[in-house]
């Protein structure tokens, strides 16, 4: 106990950036989707699609049950049971050839159970050692999900060129020993802090100033959570962000080699030539301006919200979304605008998993804000099931109907869902009491006789 008293938090950031690092691989998918949708994978934009959205529904829904297992076992072993089930879902991925049943399996089944078990814990961990910065702290602990895309895409692509080197199957088992290293590593830090933790300079007139600015200090049960409207008008929330930002992680690469094919052909290209400068212009796209910003987006939107409160963010980073997102067909008919459209997008999608956490703790409490999070977070999942696959149908159908103008469709869907979520946001009010307690879910809250354990 006494090591954990002198621990220095800023550890427990450390250790959740190395995990998310690792977690962040589903977001590099895009990079593989050219592999396979070429001999001899053969697989179709909408296939690609499915075993990108099974691993982002997998990934949401298992968070429920590592909100539960969080609440009774040390945080760290249910971080690497995450993080060795994400690499083992990947090394599987090796031996299963051009099977797209195998991919769905693998990659999506067992590659998004592993990133649902540890997601979750960096979070749970780190507002209970940093109540006085809830906002810059989700956003820095998730921040290396956004990097990890970035580091993940350009060492299979452009950068490392392993896909080109090694193939997509033995990318996927180098990929898989590395995140099972990385969750190895982060997890250390992944303790809670002693009872009756309380940061340094925190005083009772601090305490009394962040409960203001956030809401309140009331602390709900995943069951009286879900008994409020706010929880619903959360959720919606977040489907709307999360479907704008994974459909356009799903499809970047092939929507950007499309639209800006012929912008390079009106340059006097060869159409070859031309296709493949648009190939690197959307990988450059993808690689640098949506990873990066969607890494910096967490961190950006997590420390704006500290300042001006988490319901004006949300309400800015919904409506910003919604121009970009109305827009960005037009946008993506010029390689320069294309890029700043693409960063836009990824600077507020990163935004979502500062925000929703630290809007789940605000309103719900710190105690439980591990379980809480987790329901809320299978919003998530439904965004990934929508948006990925809405954008690989208007792909096929551009393609097999020689119309590029099809694509608008699913940016507009999008656009109107960001809309939808910018007046709910506005609509945003803290619940006044806690509905009463039912004794049927679980509350959470940490399980006695794992205390010891969970703080070593």
């Amino acid at each position: 106990m006494a090591t954990v008293k002198t621990m220095n938090r800023w550890w427990v950031v450390l250790g959740a950036i190395l995990i998310q690092l690792a977690l962040g691989a589903i977001y590099s998918w895009s990079v593989f989707t050219k592999a396979l949708t070429s001999e001899p994978y053969a697989f179709s934009k909408t296939q690609t699609q499915i075993i990108f959205s099974v691993g982002l529904a997998t990934f949401a829904f298992v968070m429920v049950v590592a909100g539960q297992l969080q609440s009774r076992l040390p945080p760290r072993a249910v971080a690497l049971l995450g993080g060795w089930t994400l690499g083992l879902g990947y090394i599987l991925a090796r031996f299963v050839g051009t099977s797209f049943w195998g991919h769905v399996l693998t990659i999506g089944l067992v590659g998004g159970a592993g990133i649902g078990l540890a997601y979750v814990i960096p979070i749970a961990v780190g507002v209970r050692w940093f109540p006085d910065r809830k906002g810059m702290l989700t956003g820095l602990a998730v921040a290396g999900f956004g990097f990890g895309a970035f580091l993940w895409i350009q060492l299979a692509g452009n950068l490392g060129q392993l896909i080109a080197r090694l193939g997509v199957a033995n990318v996927f088992l180098v990929y898989g020993i590395l995140f099972a290293l990385l969750v190895t590593v982060g997890a250390i830090w992944m303790v809670n802090p002693p009872e009756g933790y309380t940061p340094p300079g925190w005083t009772s007139e601090t305490a009394a100033r962040v409960a203001k600015k956030t809401g309140g200090t009331r602390e709900f049960s995943p069951w009286q959570m879900l008994r409020t409207r706010q929880f619903y008008m959360l959720w919606l929330m977040f489907v709307a962000g999360a479907m704008a930002g994974l459909m356009v992680i799903g499809i970047i690469k092939l929507f950007g080699i499309e639209r800006l094919t012929s912008y390079y052909e009106a340059t006097d290209l060869p159409p070859e030539q031309a296709m493949k400068r648009a190939e690197v212009t959307a990988e450059l796209a993808m690689a640098i301006f949506f990873a990066l910003a969607n890494g910096l987006g967490r961190i950006g939107w997590g420390i704006i919200s500290d300042w001006i409160g988490r319901k004006a963010a949300l309400v800015a980073m919904l409506i910003s979304q919604t121009i970009v997102m109305a827009g960005f067909y037009w946008l993506a008919a010029s390689p320069a605008l294309f890029c700043v459209g693409t960063c836009w997008i990824g600077f507020n999608f990163g935004g979502n998993f500062a925000l929703f956490p630290a809007a789940t703790a605000d309103l719900f409490g710190n105690k439980n804000v591990g379980v809480n999070y987790g329901w809320v977070f299978t919003a998530y999942g439904i965004g990934g099931i929508l948006g990925p696959i809405l954008g690989g149908f208007f792909g096929d159908l551009a393609k097999s109907s020689q119309r590029l103008e099809a694509w608008l469709v699913p940016f507009w869907i999008a656009a109107a869902g960001c809309l939808l979520g910018t007046v709910l946001a506005a609509l945003l009010s803290p619940p006044e009491s806690a509905p009463s307690a039912k004794p049927s879910l679980p509350a959470g809250e940490p399980n006695t006789r794992h205390e010891a354990a969970a703080q070593r």
